[in-house]
């Protein structure tokens, strides 16, 4: 089966840190953990027709976290891909109105 670039993209991260590398026409999204830079690229280019120049990924660890005394967890861990896009490629809508 065959995944589309929707199941590749899951979300775009909406940070502080995130909405000041809107000039440099830098995005982050979360992405599907065993999705690989060149898969995230051509999702990317799919959905939103724009041109992607560079693509860095990291695995965002989950933290640990407790409720009460004794049942202690941890969150769940996930990839965040952060994509640079050329010049004179357009900008991503859904980030504009959110700086």
């Amino acid at each position: 089966m065959a995944r589309t670039a929707y199941d590749i993209v899951i979300r775009p991260i909406i940070t502080e840190q995130s909405m000041e590398d809107l000039d440099i026409k830098k995005y982050a999204f979360e992405v599907a953990k065993d999705a690989n830079k060149i898969e995230i690229k051509k999702a990317i280019e799919e959905i939103f027709d724009v041109t992607v120049i560079k693509v860095t990924t990291t695995t965002v660890h989950g933290k640990r976290k407790r409720q009460g005394a004794y049942p202690e967890g941890r969150t769940a861990s996930w990839k965040k891909a952060v994509v640079k896009l050329s010049a004179d490629s357009k900008s991503i809508e859904i980030f504009e109105g959110m700086a």
